[in-house]
């Protein structure tokens, strides 16, 4: 412990940022299973919706210690405002804030869900959708501004639960009816 101690927040929130990126792509996974309208029912809609709220609190949880872990860091002292207003901080700003403008979006969008019945369902539904735009912004986020990006063990880490999602996804976004006219597919065609 005493050689980690100064750099104990340091790997603290590089932890947490590690296990924030993880957990949201498995949180994107699994809500791109869950059934939507009109779809095939792909995992129980019970089980499946429990664990997405859980995967999503657990990544904004991780997402609040990756931040406020840094606050303790000895190297490179940012204050709660480095932390929390985007682009605001001297490290790598540009990376950093589009880190903190993804954490800010996850965290609306994710807990918005306790708010759909005011927010109105169709309303949330749709916003809802932007939750994949954040998520990518985290992903550049931690390539741009983490200091473990090129290490294999990082990549690793990030393809795993990355590349299943990021197939969702493009999967997801073909079905949807705007791109499908785009590309000039009726809904009998591939």
């Amino acid at each position: 412990m005493t050689a980690a101690g100064p750099h104990l927040f340091w790997i603290t929130s590089r932890a947490a940022g590690t296990a924030a990126v993880i957990l949201s792509s498995a949180s994107l996974g699994v809500g791109l299973l869950i059934r939507s309208r009109g779809e095939p029912r792909r995992l129980a809609a019970v089980d499946a919706r429990v664990l997405h709220e859980a995967l999503s609190l657990a990544t904004l949880i991780a997402i609040a210690v990756h931040g406020l872990a840094l606050l303790g860091d000895s190297y490179l002292h940012p204050t709660v405002l480095d932390i929390s207003i985007p682009f605001d901080g001297s490290y790598r700003p540009l990376w950093t804030g589009i880190g903190i403008v993804a954490g800010w979006g996850l965290a609306a969008l994710g807990l918005s869900y306790y708010a759909r019945a005011r927010i109105g369902q169709a309303r949330w539904r749709y916003l809802h959708r932007f939750t994949a735009a954040f998520w990518a912004m985290g992903i550049a986020h931690t390539l741009g501004a983490g200091t473990d990006a090129s290490e294999p063990w990082l990549i690793v880490a990030l393809l795993a639960p990355t590349v299943p999602a990021l197939v969702l996804l493009v999967r997801r976004m073909a079905d949807l009816p705007a791109v499908r006219a785009a590309w000039g597919l009726s809904d009998r065609q591939g």
